[in-house]
């Protein structure tokens, strides 16, 4: 599930990764069968600087839209080995969740996504499992000339762009 409105001051959209059972309201996106590969890269600093850069936006938060950030985004040509690594660290950042909605259900509270990604409220673990992700996508984004030596937010905006232009998507 993809939220169609998100804060401007989150460094991660929170994507939720639920089962087929979920009936989704107006204010979300589905994406029905997707991996945890797809979940992956979607929350990975490479989608959320594309995002940033294209979404609509409602006051200042975005908004995100499938037709315009998600059906124009330039996915990475991953060989099977990089879609694994992605894979594991997709599932790394969900295991992390888990750990602080159980952490959270022992002490009486409530823990959402929103909580666990709102701005300076991101657990540790949870950020370094990000971290780990963003290394994965990053290296499946190696094979189509990303240096992961640029790592600036307007790099990675200016690789994606390049991308989409070669790849003809802006035809």
């Amino acid at each position: 599930l993809v939220p169609s409105v998100s804060s401007e001051r989150r460094q991660f959209v929170p994507i939720g990764y639920l089962s087929g059972d979920v009936v989704a309201s107006n204010l979300v996106f589905m994406l029905p069968n997707a991996s945890l590969y797809e979940f992956g890269v979607l929350c990975s600093t490479f989608h959320n600087a594309w995002m940033r850069s294209v979404c609509g936006r409602l006051k200042s938060d975005y908004r995100y839209s499938n037709t315009i950030v998600y059906n124009n985004y330039p996915w990475p040509s991953a060989n099977e080995a990089q879609r694994e690594r992605v894979f594991q660290a997709a599932q790394a950042v969900l295991d992390a969740r888990a750990v602080e909605e159980q952490r959270s259900a022992v002490q009486g509270q409530s823990c959402s996504l929103a909580d666990l990604y709102a701005p300076g409220n991101m657990p540790r673990e949870l950020l370094k499992a990000h971290e780990q992700l963003d290394k994965a996508v990053d290296a499946a984004y190696a094979s189509d000339g990303f240096k992961v030596s640029l790592r600036a937010e307007a790099d990675r905006v200016a690789f994606l762009l390049g991308l989409y232009q070669l790849r003809g998507m802006a035809d």
